[in-house]
């Protein structure tokens, strides 16, 4: 990659607003408003398709719940993550482009506040820093679309589907807890970013 961006024909910066899901089998899920701020190389490989890895720190997370027969967890959510996208660009017109491509995802950190309860007795609360619940890496898959004002200013919007479950395990519940599930969680990102070309 430092060999990659040594070479680049064109560096750029970028950032933008986040807004970030979590998804999968919870409930009442609320989503969290955050900001990506990172830098980008473009490489072109033939007329209008371009490949542009990119280096972004991200923040992200949401609320949700979980329950059944008789527990209920919430949980809020605030992770960061240095995320590594590979995108394939193509200009469809002249100034605007299409652009999917994957990326990994290196958790940073991780806080939250939580809450389990069995009927009305609470058995865990309280908030902290979480991120040995979470997997270090994850994978996840981007398409999008841009807008190049200028040679030098850009507008782009990007939805990032996660493709694999973030949560490592789930702290078990007392055993009077019948029917306690494994969560599966990923992260979905819906992002606004505005970036300048050097």
């Amino acid at each position: 990659m430092i060999f990659g961006f040594a070479n680049a024909q064109q560096f750029g910066v970028k950032g933008g607003l986040n807004v970030s899901t979590l998804m999968g089998n919870i409930e009442n899920k609320t989503s969290k408003v955050g900001f990506q701020l990172g830098g980008f190389a473009e490489f072109k490989l033939a007329k209008g398709f371009f490949i542009q890895p990119e280096i972004l720190y991200s923040t992200q997370g949401g609320k949700y719940e979980i329950s059944g027969i008789d527990y209920l967890n919430k949980q809020e959510l605030n992770t960061s993550y240095l995320i590594v996208p590979i995108m394939l660009k193509y200009y469809v017109v002249d100034k605007v482009s299409i652009e999917a491509g994957p990326q990994i995802g290196f958790l940073l950190e991780a806080n939250g506040n939580y809450e389990t309860r069995n009927g009305s007795e609470i058995f865990y609360s309280g908030n902290g820093r979480t991120k040995d619940v979470y997997m270090t890496e994850n994978i996840g898959l981007n398409i999008g679309a841009g807008y190049d004002f200028t040679n030098k200013l850009t507008v782009g919007i990007r939805y990032a589907f996660g493709m694999a479950n973030e949560v490592k395990y789930y702290t078990k519940l007392p055993n009077n807890v019948e029917d306690l599930k494994e969560i599966k969680i990923s992260n979905d990102v819906l992002s606004f970013s505005v970036g300048y070309k050097f």
